[in-house]
């Protein structure tokens, strides 16, 4: 078929306001396609460039070959070229004259060859030719095949070529990723094209096909090819126009490569001077780009790839185990586990394993045994912990023992290390290849799991902010299920962890599910597994949940003490029980268990906990007579007994154990209940301040509690005055303030106005102790003018009689006559006050 040429010469010098014109147009071709061909065959020369020019300059401008896609869906072939002016009289002007070829839809050049191909062919002229246009006029290929002399090219572009490559390559998609320009500078515009042939060789056929280009323009950020050419004095502009730029005609550049597997791998075979290998990569399966094909193809050619190539080849070849033949299944497996590489990356190994996995069984074992040696070396010296080991059966040959010799007494020697940092994954690692080479640690394993036992709940609680089990899990379940001594070793070191931090095992065995369904009493680790469906089941009702894990360990409290310290760490853990339930622990076994277990702390921490202290009974009287406070007040008095009774039991049961504060805040509860409801020994004023003070730091509950019990009883009617003398006179503020807060309450204000012997008593005391310290006369003072002073202004004349005579018998005439003249103050001060009311109204 013949194809439609077009020929375009630029306006001669003098013809002002013209750009060029059309001088011949082959047939088919449209006023519509020439207005939009005429921009593409445009030419413009360099910068600088004289207005004349010899021979050898004219020949050293560049030239601008291109490639098309026309709106209608046809193409264009076109090289624009300077030429001179008139016949080739030296020193001449310069013009450019566009020579292009047509093709219509779907019909390809003359030998279905690919447009960057025609670069080269000598049919492409510089003048229109004489007289009418031949018909037909083809095109036909030139001579040299475009592959000629791109080894050499591709080695001396070494830096550059992977990521133009990559770069290509997005171009040459369907749809380009933003429609820019990839821009190719270069100082002669031949060595752009010899970019395109590069990609032609590189890329499949309908991905070049896509790629329209030019080799030469000054203006790449208005061009609509998909790769341009640029010289370098142009390349500045087009970086800043945001455009993708590679300045192949500058220095190399810095730093590695993209990180893009099929064009690093496609640069290498470009390098080694194989373009072949790119047809026989196509004729695997795979996508058109996916690296795994091409690294195949090349490592099984000889040539050497980095981490990236090789990780990709083991992986496609992994997932496509039947796509090679025996001989290219062993090249690659010698290429990707061959010694001389030394840069070998931890997804490499763990495609290197999947490929193994593939291959055993399916391959003979001298065909593997280098990746299983490369596999398990790595492990032990490469510290790979996620990596997929090779099954033992890959290490029954002559193979196996060689690398057995070798790693045996490595892994042995790190195992036997207990100094320095080492993880679990390294740990189980360790263990899983020292078996997979038959190497005996007997000896060592007990010191092995003493401590990966730690080390598991340490990692484990550190990855606790991430759902799901700890990375090590996968690994380490696969040890436990491989080796029975080890998993036998593991769980009895778990259990024995487990009384020292119960709650931390229980944490781990929710996200790791260990197997200790077996024989092994393993009570510790029963109950750990136990107590997340007891708490779930039973909710807040500790003590069920309490009785249920006791009853997971399957041991008594009486032949194991420390299942108690276990199910009491596990059930309350950084809280104490409250009284009820420390009594339920208590009961739940002898004190010398206890002792054992050391569960006595915890019954005392319950004790002398603020919620055993209870709220003062000053604070439930000041609520008021009300039948919510009393009940306040009673539950409080109640939980306190109690708490004091826990008290007794832990003095009695532990007199060795309990010493310093705690042994005086436990005495201070007995004593607490033994002033509200007994007849303590003598001195207990004196005793409350002693055993406070050797108590601290004291619970503010407590404390509380035992100076509202101590006041409750020296406001009482009965009180010892020794007592009260040993109160006033020891000047302690904080118990002489809740003397004050308590004698204002209600309950004591009441019995004043209603009980004559009540307030006389109070008047006597209030009044004897004048000069008794600071802290006390200031209170009674105040006392006796604001509590006691309304309340017997309250009375009728026959009570405030009575309480005269009761001061005036309980004591002696001269505190009578001080209570007439107390009282009489008062009453002048009433009529005094009174009269003056009288005279402001007057």
């Amino acid at each position: 078929m013949s194809l439609a040429q077009v020929h375009y010469t630029s306006a001669a010098p003098g013809d002002e306001g013209t750009a060029g014109r059309f001088t011949a147009v082959g047939p088919g071709v449209s006023g519509a396609l020439l207005a939009e061909i005429e921009p593409l065959v445009r030419y413009e020369l360099p910068g600088g460039v004289p207005d004349r020019l010899t021979d050898d300059e004219l020949r050293a401008l560049p030239q601008a070959f291109g490639y098309f896609v026309l709106s209608d869906g046809s193409r264009l072939v076109a090289r624009s070229a300077p030429v001179r002016d008139t016949g080739g009289r030296a020193g001449s002007g310069v013009r450019f004259h566009a020579h292009a070829v047509h093709l219509p839809p779907g019909v390809p050049l003359p030998g279905d060859r690919l447009p960057v191909e025609a670069w080269r062919s000598p049919h492409w002229v510089g003048v229109t030719p004489g007289g009418p246009i031949p018909d037909p006029l083809t095109l036909p290929p030139g001579p040299a095949a475009v592959s000629e002399g791109l080894d050499d090219f591709a080695v001396s572009r070494g830096p550059w070529l992977a990521a133009v490559l990559a770069d290509l390559r997005r171009a040459s998609e369907a749809e380009a990723a933003d429609g820019r320009p990839v821009v190719l500078v270069e100082r002669q515009c031949a060595d752009v094209a010899r970019w395109l042939g590069l990609a032609s060789l590189t890329l499949p056929r309908e991905s070049a096909e896509r790629l329209t280009f030019t080799t030469y323009t000054r203006r790449p950020e208005s061009s609509a090819s998909r790769v341009v050419g640029v010289g370098p004095e142009d390349a500045a502009a087009a970086r800043a126009a945001g455009l993708r730029v590679h300045e192949c005609a500058g220095p190399p550049p810095a730093g590695g490569g993209p990180a893009d597997a099929w064009a690093a791998t496609a640069a290498r075979v470009w390098r080694s001077r194989s373009p072949e290998l790119f047809g026989e990569a196509r004729e695997l399966p795979g996508e058109p780009f996916a690296a795994g094909p091409l690294a195949v193809t090349a490592l099984c050619a000889g040539i050497e790839l980095g981490p990236d190539g090789r990780a990709a080849a083991a992986g496609w070849a992994a997932d496509r185990p039947y796509a090679l033949d025996a001989k290219r299944t062993r090249q690659l497996v010698e290429a990707l586990a061959s010694p001389a590489v030394d840069d070998r990356t931890g997804p490499e190994f763990d495609a290197a394993g999947r490929l193994f996995g593939a291959l055993e069984g399916r391959c003979p074992a001298a065909v593997t045994a280098p990746l299983a040696a490369m596999l398990v070396t790595e492990a032990v010296r490469g510290g790979n912990g996620s990596l997929e080991l090779p099954r033992r059966e890959a290490f029954a040959g002559p193979e196996g023992a060689e690398v057995a010799e070798r790693l045996g007494p490595e892994i042995l020697t790190e195992l036997a290390d207990t100094v320095g940092a080492r993880s679990v994954a390294r740990t189980v690692q360790l263990l899983r290849v020292a078996r997979l080479l038959g190497v005996n640690g007997t000896e060592s394993l007990p010191r092995v799991v003493d401590r990966l036992a730690p080390a598991l709940l340490a990692e484990a609680a550190a990855s606790a902010s991430h759902e799901g089990p700890p990375g090590f899990a996968p690994a380490l379940l696969e040890l436990l299920d491989e080796q029975f001594e080890v998993r036998t070793a593991l769980l009895g070191a778990l259990d024995r962890l487990a009384p020292e931090d119960p709650g931390a095992v229980a944490r781990f065995l929710e996200r790791v599910t260990l197997p200790f369904t077996g024989t092994q009493a393993l009570p510790h680790l029963r109950m750990c597994a136990e107590v997340p469906e007891a708490m779930a089941t039973l909710g807040g009702d500790r003590a069920a949940v309490w009785h249920r894990v006791l009853r997971a360990a399957g041991l008594s409290p009486f032949a194991e003490p420390l299942v108690l310290r276990t199910a009491a760490g596990l059930v309350w853990e950084d809280r104490a029980p409250t009284v009820e339930e420390a009594r339920l622990l208590l009961d739940a076994a002898t004190s010398d268990a206890h002792r054992a277990a050391g569960t006595w702390a915890r019954l005392m921490d319950a004790a002398l906990s603020p919620s055993a202290a209870g709220t003062s009974a000053t604070g439930a009287s000041a609520a008021g007579t009300s039948a919510t406070g009393a009940s306040a007040a009673g539950t409080s008095a109640a939980g306190t007994d109690e708490a004091a009774g826990l008290a007794d039991d832990l003095l009695r049961g532990f007199p060795e154990e309990i010493g310093g504060r705690e042994r005086a805040g436990l005495l201070l509860l007995v004593l607490v209940r033994e002033l509200r409801t007994g007849a303590p020994e003598p001195g207990w004023a004196e005793r409350v301040r002693t055993l406070c003070a050797q108590a601290e730091p004291v619970e503010p509950a407590l404390r509380e509690r035992a100076y509202a019990a101590l006041v409750e009883r020296l406001l009482a009617p009965d009180r010892p005055g020794a007592e009260l003398y040993d109160f006033v006179h020891g000047d302690d503020a904080e118990l002489i303030a809740a003397y004050d807060r308590a004698a204002r309450t209600e309950t004591v204000r009441a019995r004043l106005r209603t009980q004559p012997a009540y307030a006389a008593d109070c008047f006597t005391v209030w009044t004897a102790h004048p000069h008794a310290g600071r802290t006390w006369p200031p209170v009674a003072a105040a006392l006796l003018d604001e509590i006691l002073r309304p309340a017997v202004r309250g009375m009728s004349a026959e009570a405030a009689a009575e309480v005269e005579e009761t001061v005036g018998r309980t004591g002696s005439s001269g505190r009578a006559d001080a209570f007439r003249d107390w009282n009489r103050s008062s009453a002048l001060g009433r009529l005094g006050r009174r009269i003056a009311g009288r005279v402001r109204r007057g």
